[in-house]
């Protein structure tokens, strides 16, 4: 029997999907209109419609192209913004890729392929497949971080923030306290003295210039002009330093802490990290801490993601306690301390100084010989303290950040031979080193208490030192720290008696001791680092900064008409780092190889100079930075972001609100970083006046994930999920052998992929993004299964054969009247889907649009008015089919313009519900009443039943009790 000639097939799907992705390419159906500029279309901005602007996360082009997983969100967001469409609103909706990176970088090492022509093919590949999907871009907003405009713009606003330090005093334009200024205005402020530099400095934990040292405010006023300059280069936002970073010589870059695998080794390549100074660009993040704190009150974003941001920021009010060493004295000869819990000096009973810490530099200074007391656990089997911390250090340079922080990992140090004066009752503290301490988080100095501290506790009881207790633990404790609440307990010295006292109240009074004597003061502390800003690679963005030869330590930005800095030509990619085993290996950048472009003659005011280019590169953060804003004007040559269109996409539309982009889609495994740093630099722009909007995404919604089953081999290797066959027995074999299978996130690295052109091959697009909205909640993650794909397909087949004949192919569609039960499922579904289209809720919203489906299809009419709302309906989730019906329905224009249906309440409500009776706590009736009944009028209604006054008979009524319109209750 062969196929009617008009059914809706794959390949009758592929058809008219790629007709109608033409026909919209070629109308700009999705263009989205620009208050001002080449994107705008004559309207005056006051007589715009409403906005709604939606973004996904930036995708990196893989050489892999996608896989089905990757575009739940896309489609999702596709969804929103074709609802958004219907409703009237102006949506800007379009896609870019950050394409600078690693990946195309290592690629390029192995293969001499040049990362651009990587890059511009894969990029090319995932356009070619989100374009098959059908989303609904602005194509002319559409671009790539290496375009060399996004890369003038991105050099452009590191310029901005190297420009800028941050005045915690001055209010900015929401009247917030601190903001980012000019560093010129920061130079005035020293030369008239209004600025105490030496406050500021400890206050944001900078190190002011060694010539510095010592120098008072009235040195300030007999200044040179130069070293007030040189005094306002320390407090930029952006600066170079010395700075303990994840140097990796295998690839040949410093590595973020995300690119580190717990074992120490790079994520990608596996190669070893080392913890390694080198001088590198930072980002004064942390002077923006408590703005990127307590604005996240401020965003509709998930909890869950709210609360990494603030565990990553980690705000912690304290008291910094200095220690001396026994037998030193003078700056330098002891080391501080940041404590919550100041009240728990009395515990202390030994402290801990990172490797890295700056009382161990100089190995030598430490005693020859072992102190007297020092225990064989103290010393590692060494000869020295001398000794054994020089050994201990070169292992711990070994081991990575989150290796060295591990709970789980057993606790190991030495002892240096030095002993620390408890400064609260002049005990003897030995002092020892263990790389569980991080030179990056508080002081790089603990004082330890094993009572109350299960870190402490297994350091204390592994290397034998003693434990007191400051906190009554409970009667039925077993032992171990005690980390619950408790009256305090051996906390007293000769001037001050903590005993007895809560919590709070022995903080409080411990912290007014410290400072009163003079060995402590209030703080708080942040977890939170500076941005490390520069990698050591090829493919990324230059910095637009050169040196003078005769200056060599103090950069020079480049002016605006001199951006974009491009990339050299090169063609040996490849990190010089000789040895990869070896962490003192130099590193030598592919640019600083490109002599003629490192060595640069530019006029920058003083006539022709020579000068050198910096040769490190910006991190991949960069582009992902800002990028919300290059989408509102990707054409502008003038501006990263013309002013009066990112207020109309971006700004604040009510007082106190922070604007932004108002939905942004991604995974959650960006809910730190790239958000906390796009943060950042947005709040830089909006203090400098370049953006209205304070925050850069308003509202944020993580999707799930896609799992499938993957596959494992005896050797626990994974191997093609596709290629794995199902036995009768439900075992599965692969090639003969037997598999075990297991359920993961689907990716290349678990061989269970799936791809998005497989989809359009055997089911058309429509059907695989109805498949991906129907599968479950947008937030969850959801079980990939290819077999259900046909469900989805056989859902659209129907509503085809609603509307066409598939012998034929005329129109089925009745121009009749509905009758009333037809109209009542149609506005009914109207009601639910407008309000599942409201809160994300897709995988409903489809499934009422099948349920309405069936009901037509076994009443066994089409008439127009049912199923042009249908189809309407249905425009957001399946976009080609439903065009292709809105035409075949006689519509010229385009079904993405359409006003989405609104429901008649009158059909919306049911007909009747029935109300029980109770008499004598009984149910002893039931009838028939209006949903929206009245409780006077039920109650009167109920009592004119003739049954129920039989029942009632001669008995007194005591009270009714009236539920409308579900029950009545008479108490008799």
């Amino acid at each position: 029997m062969s196929e009617a000639p008009f059914r809706y097939t794959a390949e009758m799907a592929r058809s008219i999907e790629e007709r109608w992705q033409k026909r919209w390419d070629e109308d700009g159906t999705y263009d989205a209109v620009n208050p001002v500029g080449p994107l705008a279309d004559g309207t005056a901005p006051a007589d715009l419609p409403e906005k709604m602007y939606i973004m996904d996360m930036f995708p990196y082009p893989s050489g892999v192209g996608l896989h089905v997983g990757h575009p739940l969100g896309y489609i999702a967001t596709d969804v929103i913004a074709r609802y958004q469409r219907t409703l009237g609103r102006n949506v800007l909706y379009t896609m870019g890729y950050d394409a600078f990176g690693l990946p195309a970088e290592q690629y390029a090492v192995q293969t001499g392929t040049h990362p651009r022509t990587t890059t511009e093919a894969n990029i090319a590949n995932m356009r070619r497949q989100l374009h098959r999907l059908g989303l609904s871009h602005d194509p002319r907003r559409s671009f790539a971080t290496t375009d060399p405009e996004f890369v003038k713009w991105t050099q452009w606003i590191f310029l901005q923030v190297f420009d800028s330090w941050y005045d915690p005093s001055a209010a900015n334009a929401d009247g917030v306290r601190g903001r980012a200024r000019p560093i010129a205005e920061l130079v005035e402020e020293l030369r008239a003295g209004a600025v105490d530099p030496f406050a500021l400095a400890e206050r944001q934990g900078i190190a002011l210039p060694e010539d510095w040292a010592g120098r008072s405010a009235e040195d300030l006023a007999r200044a040179s002009e130069k070293e007030i300059r040189d005094l306002a280069e320390s407090f930029r936002l952006a600066f170079i330093s010395e700075t303990p970073v994840n140097w990796c010589p295998g690839l040949g870059t410093v590595l973020a802490n995300e690119e580190v695998t717990s074992e120490g080794r790079s994520e990608r390549g596996n190669f070893p990290v080392f913890t390694r100074t080198l001088r590198q660009w930072n980002m004064r993040i942390t002077t923006f801490a408590d703005r990127l704190l307590e604005d996240l009150d401020r965003v509709q974003w998930p909890e869950a993601v709210r609360s990494m941001q603030r565990n990553w920021i980690g705000r912690s009010h304290g008291a910094q306690i200095a220690f001396g060493i026994e037998g030193r004295d003078g700056d330098g000869a002891g080391f501080e301390v940041f404590t919550t819990r100041a009240d728990t000096l009395f515990g202390a009973t030994f402290c801990v100084l990172a490797p890295e810490h700056a009382l161990l530099a100089d190995v030598d200074s430490l005693p020859e010989a072992w102190p007297e007391g020092a225990k064989d656990a103290w010393t590692g089997g060494a000869a020295s303290p001398r000794e054994a911390v020089r050994a201990y250090q070169q292992r711990a340079a070994a081991a990575g950040e989150e290796d060295r922080t591990a709970e789980d990992r057993e606790k190991t140090g030495v002892f240096t031979g030095l002993f620390a004066v408890n400064p609260m009752d002049g005990r003897r503290l030995p002092v020892f080193t263990a790389d569980y301490v991080l030179t990056g988080y508080g002081t790089g100095a603990i004082m330890a208490v094993p009572a109350e501290d299960e870190r402490d506790f297994a350091f204390a009881d592994r290397f034998e030192l003693p434990i007191i207790r400051t906190v009554q633990p409970p009667a039925d404790f077993e032992g171990g720290a005690w980390t619950g609440e408790g009256a305090k307990i051996n906390s007293r010295n000769d001037e001050l008696d903590l005993d007895g006292l809560d919590k709070d109240e022995a903080k409080r009074l411990a912290t007014e001791y410290a400072t009163a004597k003079g060995f402590g003061r209030a703080r708080t502390t942040y977890r939170l680092r500076d941005w490390l800003f520069s990698r050591q690679r090829y493919w990324g963005e230059p910095f637009p900064i050169v040196y003078d030869p005769a200056d060599p330590e103090t950069p020079i930005a480049l002016p605006e008409s001199m951006l974009p800095v491009e990339l050299p030509e090169v063609t040996d990619f490849s990190p010089k780092t000789f040895d990869p085993m070896d962490a003192e290996t130099e590193p030598q950048t592919p640019l600083s190889r490109a002599t003629e472009w490192t060595h640069v003659t530019l006029d920058l005011g003083e006539g022709p100079k020579e000068y050198l280019r910096e040769t490190n590169t910006m991190p991949q953060w960069a582009g992902s930075s800002w990028y919300q804003l290059r989408y509102i004007d990707p054409s502008d040559g003038a501006h990263a972001v013309e002013p009066d269109n990112e207020r109309y996409w971006m700004g604040p539309r009510r007082e106190g609100d922070v604007g932004g982009v108002d939905l942004y889609v991604g995974g959650v495994e960006h809910a730190v970083l790239h958000l906390l740093y796009a943060r950042f630099w947005h709040k830089v722009l909006f203090d400098r006046g370049v953006v209205s909007s304070q925050e850069p995404f308003h509202r944020l919604i993580n999707q799930g994930y896609i799992q499938a089953f993957a596959y494992t081999d005896a050797r626990g290797m994974y191997v093609p999920a596709d290629e794995v066959v199902e036995e009768s027995d439900g075992t599965f074999t692969h090639q003969g052998e037997k598999v075990t299978q297991e359920y993961g996130k689907m990716g290349k690295s678990l061989k269970n992929a799936v791809t998005p052109d497989d989809m359009y091959d055997e089911y058309g697009a429509d059907t695989f993004r109805v498949y991906e909205m129907s599968m479950g909640p947008l937030e969850d993650s959801r079980p990939w299964e290819t077999r259900a794909v046909v469900g989805s397909q056989r859902f659209l087949q129907r509503l085809w054969r609603l509307i066409v004949d598939e012998d034929s192919g005329e129109l089925r569609v009745s121009e009749d009247p509905a009758d009333l039960p037809t109209k009542q499922a149609v506005h009914r579904t109207i009601d639910g889907v407008s309000r599942d289209m409201e809160t994300f809720g897709f995988n409903t919203a489809i499934a009422k649009l099948i349920e309405l489906v069936n009901q037509l299809t076994k009443s066994g009419a089409s008439p127009r008015e049912a199923v042009e709302p249908l189809v309407i309906m249905l425009a957001p989730f399946a976009p080609h089919l439903a065009e292709e019906l809105w035409t075949r329905l006689g519509h010229e224009g385009t079904v993405t313009r359409e006003r989405f249906p609104e429901a008649d309440p009158e059909l919306v409500k049911a007909d009747a519900v029935t109300c029980v009776v109770q008499i004598k706590g009984k149910v002893r009736h039931r009838l028939e009443v209006d949903p929206e009944i009245g409780e006077d009028a039920l109650q009167e209604a109920v009592l004119a039943e003739a049954r129920v006054q039989e029942l009632i008979g001669d008995a007194e009524i005591r009270k009714i009790i009236v539920r409308a319109p579900k029950l009545v209750n008479i108490v008799v």
